[in-house]
């Protein structure tokens, strides 16, 4: 089984590229982020001609996130219990025997605005959230933008990026806390390139020089990641033509 996740910055304008990469790589599930969408106007139709079937959780302007997958999904939630939160960021879904959760982590704004404390709120309700869904599911893989980079290995310069939102010591201890639940970073399971990073800044040429993060994560819980035997970024679609600043993330597991 072949997983994928991608945060494409506005499926209407990212359609033609993902839907070229679906033809290329033809994963089995591909988890979007950052849709930018009105749920009517989710594109159905052409990833239906591709043999998707597809939920989606879908926001004007901003947020929105869906789940493509070869097979029907069910047991889809979009939000947390006990969280009021017009933002679509959130939506779970069982897939054979694997409960997906895909997620679009607020970015923070900047350590201390009320953007920060809105985003490890989120994290919070997030942590409680898959407590509670390990307790229904052992295999959990939890996908997305998680808008942190876990540790200085991910980002292209921990001393320039110390201390400051995607890096900040808040932001990784709410992740850490999501790891104590016993879920593992399935990318960090196998050797991986130096300087691999996901997302790089649209401004000063930053994809040329690779100047990155890595916040674009898959985690595992301990009984999914027995089975995962690949984790890799696929950085080409980085380069194509009006590319998302973010590229994709895929596991393979039997």
């Amino acid at each position: 089984m072949k997983i994928a996740s991608w945060n494409v910055n506005s499926l209407r304008v990212r359609l033609p590229q993902v839907l070229n990469w679906l033809s290329l790589h033809t994963p089995d599930v591909l988890a979007l982020q950052e849709l930018k969408q009105i749920d009517a106007a989710f594109p159905l139709a052409q990833f239906t001609e591709l043999g998707y079937h597809a939920v989606f959780s879908g926001q004007k302007t901003y947020n929105g996130v869906a789940v493509l997958s070869r097979t029907a999904c069910s047991a889809v939630e979009t939000t947390f219990p006990e969280f009021s939160d017009e933002q679509k960021r959130l939506l779970a879904t069982t897939i054979n025997d694997i409960r997906v959760v895909n997620i679009y982590v607020p970015n923070g704004q900047s350590v201390g605005s009320d953007k920060y404390h809105y985003k490890l709120t989120w994290l919070a309700h997030l942590h409680d959230y898959l407590q509670q869904a390990l307790t229904q599911y052992p295999k959990v893989v939890v996908v997305g933008d998680f808008n942190i980079a876990p540790y200085d290995e991910d980002v292209y310069d921990p001393r320039a990026w110390q201390n400051s939102v995607l890096c900040s010591p808040a932001e990784r201890e709410a992740l850490t806390k999501i790891f104590s639940l016993g879920f593992a970073d399935c990318f960090r399971l196998f050797p991986q390139p130096l300087q691999t990073y996901s997302w790089w800044d649209y401004r000063t040429f930053a994809f040329q020089g690779n100047r990155g993060l890595r916040i674009d994560l898959m985690l595992g819980s301990a009984e999914f990641v027995r089975s995962v035997n690949k984790c890799w970024i696929d950085i080409a679609p980085r380069a194509w033509p009006q590319p998302s600043d973010h590229a994709p993330v895929i596991l393979t597991c039997s």
